[in-house]
């Protein structure tokens, strides 16, 4: 099953008999002492305005809104165990996948949570095209 344990944080695991994940894990396993669990995140910023007009710019704000949520709560990203991201354009996120994996991998890291994308008709702020909410587990 290759697990990939970090240093500190959740297992990810792979099986083979699974499709190569890209950009995500198929389990994780967390054993720690504090569960996290974040609120969903859009690209509000401190004043409560949505920033970026596009996917990719939102997806980084909202990114940088869950990280610092879980940092307040003391983790890091590699406590991550899931993920799940709400998108109003699910054909605009698969056109995205590209560059968000690179916001994920430059703000996130390699080591990937179980993570699942779901299509919505629309989120809070309707100008909000997406919006990621998440489980940590902290040793």
């Amino acid at each position: 099953m290759s697990p990939t344990p970090t240093s500190r944080g959740p297992e990810r695991l792979n099986p083979p008999e699974l499709s190569p994940p890209t950009g995500f894990s198929h389990a994780v396993v967390a054993t720690g002492s504090r569960l996290v669990l974040l609120a969903g995140q859009t690209s509000l910023d401190a004043d409560g305005k949505i920033t970026g007009t596009t996917l990719p710019e939102q997806f980084e704000r909202a990114l940088a809104n869950l990280l610092t949520a879980l940092r307040h709560a003391g983790g890091t990203p590699a406590d991550l165990a899931r993920v799940t991201v709400y998108t109003t354009d699910v054909p605009d996120y698969r056109a995205h996948v590209r560059e968000l994996g690179r916001i994920w991998r430059e703000s996130a890291g390699r080591d990937y949570p179980a993570m699942a994308v779901i299509g919505v008709s629309r989120l809070w702020d309707e100008q909000a095209l997406v919006e990621l909410d998440g489980t940590a587990v902290l040793p």
